[in-house]
């Protein structure tokens, strides 16, 4: 049983419960602005400014920051900044692979952040292409499951590009490839069942489990990464079982 989902649960509780909030809301702002200047600034005619936005108001980010962002982006107000993604690559604790995603308008400075983090919590950033080739760029499609049963679901989706439908207790997690994301909602908005939340991330092809304590190393790891202002997200490798998520969230 592979951690992801359950562990992005568990994240973004904890994203709504501390200090992290504040970084949260930075991040889904500058989501905002990048998908404006991409694809321009109507949300009508922008699915993924559509998406950032329904995000951020989901996260309680105030609905005069998500339209300052979006005019930034669109170019209606000045002062946007020139973003650009960053990737990079290596290992924390346990030999667990990483890839770490910026958005920054300095690469200098998010390169020594990333650098720093991981030195002082015992990783160390590889060459590029060192640990890329494990992962795959993932879409995916989460569903309150309610009175819904897994096969409501794939019946929903199963002409749209979905590739399987995962129990994920409190949901269903829809997995297809990141272009089929815009088709499975669509289907499911057709078949009446309201999406919960989507994204595209990255997963691995081969996973380290995980003890409790070595699990902590990574989410420390993790949270170094995550106090810089450039980092997006952080993907692993590590698969946590059901017993180290329940032993991670007691503490």
């Amino acid at each position: 049983m592979s951690g992801h989902s359950k562990w992005a649960t568990t994240k973004h509780k904890k994203a709504a419960n501390d200090a992290k909030r504040g970084k949260e809301f930075a991040k889904l702002i500058k989501n905002i602005e990048v998908a404006a200047r991409t694809s321009g600034g109507d949300p009508a005619a922008n699915p993924t400014l559509d998406d950032m936005i329904k995000k951020a108001k989901k996260a309680s980010v105030p609905n005069d920051n998500i339209e300052r962002a979006r005019k930034r982006g669109s170019g209606e107000e000045a002062g946007g900044a020139d973003w650009e993604t960053i990737m990079y690559e290596g290992y924390g604790p346990n030999g667990v692979a990483m890839l770490i995603e910026c958005l920054t308008d300095n690469r200098n400075r998010a390169a020594t952040d990333v650098r720093t983090a991981m030195s002082k919590n015992g990783g160390n950033l590889g060459e590029s292409g060192s640990v890329a080739y494990m992962f795959t760029r993932t879409g995916y499609v989460l569903v309150e499951k309610g009175e819904l049963t897994e096969d409501d679901v794939l019946m929903a989706v199963l002409e749209a590009g979905a590739e399987e439908v995962k129990d994920q207790g409190e949901k269903f997690e829809i997995v297809c490839a990141p272009t089929d994301v815009q088709a499975v909602k669509d289907a499911l908005k057709d078949a009446d069942i309201q999406v919960d939340d989507s994204d595209n991330d990255f997963r691995a092809s081969v996973e380290v489990p995980l003890e409790a304590n070595d699990a902590k190393k990574i989410f420390r790891l993790i949270d170094a990464l995550e106090d810089s202002d450039d980092v997006q997200n952080v993907y692993t490798n590590m698969d946590l079982s059901d017993e180290v998520l329940a032993e991670l969230n007691e503490d």
